[in-house]
């Protein structure tokens, strides 16, 4: 298959992130209890979505490790204005990221080269909150319906990945990043990850491989998407999440 190749940049700068995220955090990709006994976690072959939490600037690091350690490296979905910016847009093509035009009128042409890269047999990730959750206590908000679309356009699974304390290595506000970062020198904080079974959306719709899903369905699809992440988040906190399919959005 075609498709994005890796350069030697790529190697270069997931060691350099690597080392960096070990000195400012211990970080660790943890088992399911469900699971434990099923030898080494995998994602699936070809094309695959891997959908996590946001909880913090940092989440794309440690989300590109996980890619790194299951050796599926992930190419990641980020805001137009960012990955096309003049002085980076070289940098992150190389590495692999896709940029997604939210503001475009042709929600299906925005997701277009993303699914190219699936088409091609690739793995990519992205937030399906579109957003750092607002949420005080760090729960998802409910989440949008890209991934789902993404899913539908070329038959490939979604992964769930959660992640737990990533926001104490480095929150959503980029002006306590400094300060935030020196004191995890002293003492390093432990997020702990954890990857869930890939979902087939048409079988949690319960349609064909050639039938269009409606706006409900695919409503539904994110909603149960988003239902077993917070399910893997309600276990690894030990908490009851404030909602089953992510908590409403809110400007704050």
């Amino acid at each position: 298959m075609g498709g994005w190749k890796r350069p030697g940049l790529y190697a270069v700068a997931a060691a350099i992130v690597g080392a960096v995220a070990t000195s400012v955090s211990t970080w660790e990709l943890e088992k399911r209890r469900d699971v434990e006994r099923s030898g080494t976690q995998t994602l699936p072959a070809g094309g695959v979505i891997v959908v996590a939490n946001h909880t913090s600037l940092a989440d794309g690091v440690f989300l590109a490790l996980v890619g790194q350690r299951l050796g599926r490296p992930l190419r990641l979905l980020g805001t137009a204005g960012i990955i096309e910016a003049p002085v980076l847009k070289v940098l992150f093509k190389k590495l692999g990221f896709i940029a997604v035009h939210r503001t475009s009128t042709n929600p299906a042409g925005a997701l277009e080269p993303a699914a190219n890269a699936l088409r091609a047999g690739e793995a990519i990730a992205l937030y399906p909150e579109g957003r750092i959750t607002r949420n005080s206590r760090q729960w998802p908000e409910r989440a949008k319906t890209g991934a789902v679309r993404l899913a539908l356009l070329t038959g490939a699974p979604i992964v769930p990945v959660a992640s737990v304390g990533i926001d104490q290595v480095m929150g959503r506000r980029k002006s306590k990043m400094v300060f935030q970062l020196v004191k995890n020198l002293v003492k390093r904080p432990k997020v702990r990850i954890q990857v869930g079974d890939a979902i087939d959306v048409r079988k949690v719709i319960g349609i064909g491989p050639l039938t269009d899903a409606t706006a409900d369905e695919v409503r539904l699809a994110a909603d149960e998407v988003s239902r077993q992440l917070i399910e893997m988040l309600e276990t690894m906190r030990g908490e009851a999440a404030p909602s089953a399919i992510g908590v409403d959005r809110t400007d704050s």
